[in-house]
C-alpha cells in the first residue's frame, strides 16, 4: 500500500484512512462475509493454525496494529504526572473504576435480559464478554487523532496514554477475570494472561526499546518517521483481522442481520455515557478545556486491537466475543467525530490553560 500526503494526517485533522475508518472496516466485513461463503476452505485453514489457544495469523496482524503505537509511548512523560492533576485523576476513575463495570452491566442489561428472547443464552453471554474485554481496555493509539482535532494538550494526551498503558498491564486481566465471573462466563486465566503479556506487555517493552534507539539515532523526528512509514502495516492489520473474523461469521451474520445492531445498542448508551459522565466532571472541576476535552475523549475510545485480539484466544476466531469487539470498531469512529464536535462547540464551558494544574 503506498503513503502519500493525501494519507497522512493533516494539521489538525484525520488522514484519509482515519477519516474514512468506519467505511473501510464496513467493506472490510463485506469482503469477509463474501470471502467465508465463496471460500470457506482458507479460513478454516487459518483458523487452525493455533498455538495455545492463540491464533497465529491474527496475532501477526495484531502485532503490526499495535507495535507502532507502543513506539509512540514515552515513559520519561510519566514524570510528568503531577502537571495536571485534576485531569488525570478523572481520566483514571472514569477508565479504571467506572467504564469497564458500567460496560458490564449494560450488557447484562441487554443480552441477558431486554434482548434474551431473541438470543441464544451462549451467544449473549459471549457478545457480554467482548463488551467487557472492550470496556476493559482504554484507548491508547486513536486518542491522540481525537485531541488534536480538539487541540488538546499533546503533552498531557502523551502522559495519560502512557499511565494507562502501564496500568492496563497490571489490571486489564483482574478487571476482565472479574467481570466475567459476574457475568457467569468460565474464565480461562492461562489464555487471558498469556494474552495480557503477548498483546500489551511484550509490545510495549519492545516499543520501548525501539523508541530508545530511534531516539538516539534521530531523536523525536525519527520516531516520527517511523510512525509514518509503519501506518501502511497498522492499516493492513487492521482491516485483514477485521476481515478474517467476519469470514469466519459469515453464515451467523447473514442469518441473523439485527445481530448488528443489537451488539451496537449498549456501545453506543456506553460511548456517550462516558463521555459526558468524564465531561462533565472535568467541568466542574473547572479543568481547562486542552486538558478536558482528550481526558474525556480517552475514557470513550476503545483499545480494539487488544480487545480483539484477547477475544480470539479466549473464545475463538468465529467466536461471538470477537463479533462484539469488531463492532466495537464500527461504532467507535462516528460516535468520536460527533463527540469532538460537540466538544468544539462547547470549549466556551471551560477555563483557560493558564488555570491548568
Amino acid at each position: 500500500m503506498s503513503h502519500d500526503a493525501s494519507a497522512a494526517p493533516a494539521p489538525g485533522g484525520l488522514g484519509l484512512f482515519e477519516r474514512w475508518l468506519s467505511l473501510w472496516v464496513a467493506l472490510a466485513m463485506a469482503a469477509g462475509l463474501a470471502l467465508g461463503e465463496l471460500a470457506p476452505g482458507p479460513f478454516q485453514a487459518l483458523a487452525a493454525m493455533e498455538v495455545a489457544r492463540v491464533n497465529l495469523p491474527v496475532a501477526v496482524l495484531i502485532w503490526a496494529m499495535v507495535f507502532p503505537m507502543m513506539v509512540g509511548v514515552d515513559f520519561g512523560s510519566l514524570s510528568h504526572v503531577r502537571d495536571r492533576p485534576r485531569g488525570l485523576a478523572i481520566t483514571l476513575v472514569v477508565n479504571w473504576l467506572i467504564k469497564p463495570f458500567t460496560m458490564a452491566a449494560l450488557g447484562v442489561l441487554f443480552f441477558q435480559h431486554l434482548f434474551a428472547p431473541w438470543i441464544d443464552p451462549q451467544e449473549g453471554r459471549e457478545w457480554l464478554a467482548g463488551l467487557i474485554l472492550l470496556g476493559a481496555a482504554p484507548c491508547t493509539a486513536m486518542v491522540f487523532v481525537w485531541s488534536n482535532l480538539t487541540r488538546g494538550d499533546p503533552n498531557y494526551t502523551l502522559v495519560q496514554v502512557s499511565v494507562n498503558d502501564v496500568i492496563m498491564v497490571f489490571a486489564f486481566a483482574p478487571i476482565v477475570a472479574l467481570l466475567l465471573g459476574v457475568g457467569d462466563i468460565a474464565v480461562p486465566w492461562g489464555t487471558l494472561l498469556l494474552s495480557v503479556g503477548l498483546y500489551v506487555a511484550a509490545p510495549l517493552l519492545a516499543g520501548a526499546a525501539a523508541r530508545a534507539r530511534l531516539v538516539r539515532r534521530g531523536g523525536e523526528a525519527a520516531v516520527a518517521a517511523f510512525k509514518d512509514r509503519a501506518r501502511p502495516a497498522s492499516m493492513a492489520g487492521l482491516l485483514l483481522t477485521v476481515t478474517l473474523l467476519f469470514g469466519f461469521q459469515g453464515g451467523v451474520i447473514l442469518d441473523r442481520p439485527l445481530a448488528i445492531g443489537m451488539i451496537a445498542t449498549p456501545l453506543l448508551i456506553q460511548s456517550y455515557g462516558i463521555f459526558f459522565v468524564a465531561y462533565l466532571a472535568a467541568r466542574a472541576a473547572r479543568v481547562p478545556f486542552e486538558v478536558a476535552a482528550p481526558c474525556a475523549l480517552i475514557g470513550t475510545s476503545n483499545f480494539f486491537e487488544l480487545a480483539v485480539a484477547v477475544a480470539i484466544s479466549l473464545f475463538g476466531l468465529g467466536s461471538g466475543a470477537a463479533l462484539a469487539t469488531v463492532v466495537g470498531v464500527l461504532v467507535e469512529v462516528p460516535v468520536m467525530l460527533s463527540l469532538v464536535a460537540f466538544a468544539n462547540r462547547t470549549r466556551g464551558w471551560f477555563p483557560t490553560g493558564e488555570a491548568a494544574r
